[in-house]
């Protein structure tokens, strides 16, 4: 029993069980024994690689989408640039880079900020970006209310699936908040049922038909977050991209899943040593982000559109196959197209990845979304 799972052990006894909310909020980030607060998390040797560290051309096709849509802002100088869960700070490094080729202006205006709890991701981080050339030095920030106003870019690549979130089953008539308490020998965890006064309004669509034992899932963190960016950008203008895995609209199902050394691991087992994540339910983002009252007058939904077409649309194909050619050898050439393929390709990260947009007022179709799509406007 690790430190973390004995303090969880103390926690039930003491008041009895916790919701799937509070575990998996303790589990990843617990300042003394959570999982990002002690690992590496992201990487070959770690738990899980991101498609940043999968390909550079990743972080190429998002420093050219940040380029486009500065320039559909009208090139505000200076501008906020925002990255949620920057990771190893593999994408913004290679974002970055991409900008100052390509854009110098752009990467002149740019205000870096970087919103991570972690002091051990912060300092990979602060070495990623050691070598780009800045206006203004990287700011940390561990919440989005510590960037200054002003016109605004944000990123989050995989992170919304990492916020907590709350499970609700299906017992017989009724409907029960899914919670963690001890089993019978008072030290393993596991997932028992709790009282549940009245199911979340957005989760009827989901909870509609579902079967016994069925499980939907809600995310207020992630769904507070929406709502929060979507003031901003109707207040000071600019948009925001989240890239994650999950499904465009609510279904039933139980999404909450483990990863330790790259492989599916218990929920439950060893708490601040393995990697939690949950699929993103993009619905719900969107209904947050328009719903999120008259001081988003005006903000539009784009998306989700699979992954691999959202790249695609920004190039990440020509790129790969000029980085080809410019290859030193045959096998680094086939390293180069088989790692982008593995980002597109429907059949890996093509489809399950999904690529989503929250933009202020008056932002035409973003790039990377198809032409025709204004996204959904709130008025």
């Amino acid at each position: 029993m690790n430190p973390l799972h004995a303090s969880l052990v103390a926690r039930i006894r003491a008041g009895g069980p916790i919701s799937v909310e509070a575990f998996v909020e303790a589990a990843l980030y617990d300042r003394d024994h959570g999982y990002y607060r002690t690992q590496g998390a992201i990487g070959a040797a770690s738990d899980f690689i991101t498609a940043p560290e999968v390909s550079q051309v990743f972080g190429e096709a998002v420093g050219a989408w940040i380029a486009a849509t500065w320039r559909a802002l009208a090139a505000p100088d200076p501008v906020q640039l925002v990255e949620f869960g920057p990771g190893r700070g593999t994408l913004l490094a290679d974002a970055l880079r991409t900008l100052s080729r390509l854009q110098p202006d752009l990467a002149a205006a740019l205000r870096l900020h970087l919103i991570e709890t972690s002091p051990l991701l912060a300092a990979m981080q602060r070495r990623a970006l050691a070598d780009i050339a800045l206006a203004a030095p990287p700011v940390w920030h561990e919440r989005l209310d510590g960037v200054p106003d002003g016109p605004m870019i944000a990123l989050a690549n995989e992170f919304f699936d990492a916020l907590p979130i709350r499970q609700f089953v299906r017992v017989g008539d009724n409907w029960h908040e899914r919670r963690v308490g001890l089993a019978a020998d008072g030290q393993a965890l596991v997932f028992v049922a709790g009282p549940l006064a009245e199911l979340p309004a957005g989760l009827a669509d989901a909870a509609e038909g579902a079967a016994e034992d069925e499980i939907v899932e809600t995310c207020p963190a992630g769904e507070e977050l929406a709502a929060a960016l979507a003031s901003r950008l109707a207040a000071a203008g600019g948009a925001a991209l989240v890239i994650d895995y999950g499904h465009a609209r609510a279904a039933p199902g139980d999404t909450l899943q483990a990863v330790r050394g790259h492989r599916f691991a218990t929920v439950l087992e060893r708490p601040g040593e393995t990697d939690l994540s949950h699929h993103v339910d993009f619905q719900a983002l969107a209904a947050a982000a328009q719903g999120a009252g008259p001081q988003a007058a005006g903000v539009t939904t784009h998306g989700p559109i699979p992954q691999g077409l959202f790249l695609g649309r920004l190039g990440a194909g020509e790129r790969a196959e000029a980085l080809a050619k410019a290859a030193t050898d045959p096998a680094q050439a086939q390293a180069i197209v088989g790692a982008v393929r593995r980002l597109l390709h429907p059949g890996r990260m093509g489809l399950l990845f999904k690529a989503f947009a929250i933009a202020g007022p008056g932002l035409g179709p973003l790039p990377g979304f198809a032409p025709s799509a204004r996204g959904q406007r709130r008025e």
